[in-house]
């Protein structure tokens, strides 16, 4: 059957709730997905009284030459559709590895600072129902938690700003023939097929999968559930982390080791992590290495305080002790110099000097 182009009763849902924004910026690369979304956004804009300024935002990473020439077609595209456009720049070195997941860091650092500038209280981007399916199989390739095979939301937080992705429930095809219908060209992006990437290889596997039922809509079903889930968890989290919290002061946080025991294990290791993350000063905790110090912990917490407790984890010290469970800031690590300094003052001593 061939794909529909998205009408124009169709649209108007896609962009519900933003009438008000003073400004949205929308992420437009020129591929398919992103111009379609300028399509889509100049024409729901047409039909409102009070119209939000739409600005159209362009990153070059230099990391292809044909990048320029694409970004300024962009910006001839967004004139004829009467959307403010600025190209901006990556600048600077680029990482050796992981350059993928560098760009989109580059990327949404870059889109927070235009829409800021701008007066946007709004990020738009072009995440399609395929994006959201193909996330899900790449984290399921990963070992994510729920929350991670929630994959995308509609609506996230994005550095006091919000985060909008209007396509997430509409596939690709539809957004190919409503660029088509609209007789505009876009361009394709050769690192989408690059087999050194994991989501070009992923991206293979899909058709494959949807032969045997697991389709992209399937997957984004599967996702939307979870996050469902996920959030009734989250709450059930807070609710404990009231209850059972002892003294939180000083950088501390205190819990009944007795109660903390009794937990469902997935609202204990959430609010284990959570203590710990709030606490601890090395980044995000890594769920593998948050499940592994739970499970050393299991012990200590079933024998009513007879074992002691103590371990290090992302910058927070966590111990069982007496009947409590303690997170608290980690003691700073001495480094190589200074442990060897202090080996060489003690043989000092030792011989007299």
């Amino acid at each position: 059957m061939t794909p529909k182009p998205i009408s124009i009763v169709e649209t108007k849902p896609l962009f519900d709730g933003l009438e008000s924004a003073p400004a949205l910026l929308l992420a437009v690369s020129g591929g398919p997905d992103s111009t379609a979304l300028m399509i889509l956004a100049s024409r729901w804009v047409k039909g409102l009284k009070k119209k939000p300024k739409l600005v159209a935002v362009t990153v070059d990473h230099g990391l292809r030459k044909e990048a320029k020439a694409e970004a300024a077609a962009v910006g001839k595209l967004a004139a004829k559709l009467r959307v403010t456009h600025r190209i901006l720049r990556w600048s600077g070195k680029k990482p050796a590895t992981g350059i993928q997941q560098g760009a989109r860091q580059a990327r949404y650092r870059l889109l927070v600072d235009a829409a800021k500038q701008a007066g946007a209280t709004h990020i738009l981007t072009a995440h399609t129902l395929d994006d959201q399916a193909e996330t899900v199989v790449i984290r399921m390739a990963r070992g994510s938690g729920l929350t991670g095979l929630g994959a995308m939301a509609r609506r996230s937080r994005l550095e006091g700003l919000v985060l909008v992705r209007p396509l997430l429930e509409i596939p690709k095809v539809r957004l190919i023939a409503t660029v088509r219908a609209a007789k505009l060209s876009f361009v394709e992006d050769p690192s989408n097929s690059d087999p050194k990437f994991t989501r070009a290889r992923l991206r293979r596997l899909m058709p494959e999968l949807a032969r045997e039922g697991l389709d992209a809509r399937r997957l984004a079903i599967l996702a939307r559930r979870l996050r469902r889930a996920d959030t009734a968890i989250e709450m059930e989290t807070t609710r404990a982390g009231v209850e059972l919290t002892g003294r939180v002061a000083l950088g501390t946080v205190a819990i009944d080791a007795q109660k903390f025991a009794k937990l469902p294990a997935e609202i204990a290791l959430r609010l284990l992590g959570r203590a710990i993350s709030g606490l601890g000063d090395e980044g995000p905790v890594e769920l593998g290495k948050l499940e592994a110090l739970f499970a050393a912990a299991s012990p200590a917490l079933q024998d009513n305080g007879k074992t002691r407790f103590r371990r290090s984890l992302a910058g927070a010290l966590v111990t069982i002790d007496k009947g409590q469970l303690t997170v608290e800031k980690a003691p700073a690590r001495r480094s190589p110099e200074a442990l060897t300094t202090r080996g060489r003052g003690k043989a000092a001593n030792r011989k007299g000097l």
